[in-house]
């Protein structure tokens, strides 16, 4: 089994870089898991008082959960995934059953920032995009997809998202095996990837 923890801001192409690893890969011997599957429950908070919390600060995730799911995959064991709503900020009750596969892909903005997490890792990956690319990409898809408004997201990413990334998320760079530029189509360094992957699974190359 080999566990690659993918990291880097909001908006900065986490999600393009994994579907771009996971195309190559057979779709048997691969799965995803999701740090935003780890936010804390929250089911004792008032909506208005889940909307204030802090989403891009460590304290907000359940890393003793996700490193207790990813202990259980490499003893071999499936385990129950949490599913969470972005519109509601609040796990839904639901899970999904996830299960041992020849490569893990953790992926999220804090995966690095965890020692325990990070000692789980084969490799480890740092996605970059400037701030610029990162706030256009995040106003697009909260207000497209999770409920938000324009001045809600601008307002989140001044007191909150961009003291984060600063403080917690930009320092983790210094624990990537590979950093991945992604202001464009990286092809190369996915590449890279992709031969390191099959190199260590001993996959023979098409």
């Amino acid at each position: 089994m080999l566990i690659i923890g993918i990291a880097g801001g909001t908006g900065s192409g986490k999600t393009t870089v994994v579907a771009q690893i996971v195309e190559e890969l057979p779709v048997d011997e691969v799965c995803v898991i999701s740090q935003d599957s780890y936010y804390h429950d929250t089911s004792d908070l008032s909506f208005e008082e889940r909307k204030k919390i802090n989403f891009d600060h460590p304290k907000a995730i359940d890393f003793d959960l996700l490193v207790t799911h990813l202990r259980e995959l490499r003893k071999g064991n499936s385990f129950e995934q949490p599913v969470y709503s972005f519109v509601a900020h609040n796990r839904t009750g639901e899970t999904v059953t996830t299960f041992p596969k020849k490569v893990i892909i953790v992926e999220g903005i804090l995966i690095l920032a965890h020692p325990d997490i990070r000692e789980m890792f084969d490799i480890k990956i740092f996605v970059h995009a400037d701030s610029d690319e990162r706030l256009i990409r995040r106003l697009k898809r909260d207000i497209a997809t999770r409920g938000r408004d324009l001045d809600e997201v601008l307002n989140r990413y001044q007191t909150t998202l961009k003291p984060m990334h600063q403080q917690f998320i930009e320092p983790t760079k210094e624990f990537a095996d590979i950093i991945i530029p992604t202001n464009r189509y990286n092809t190369v360094a996915v590449n890279v990837i992709r031969s390191i992957i099959h190199q260590k699974l001993n996959y023979t190359q098409a």
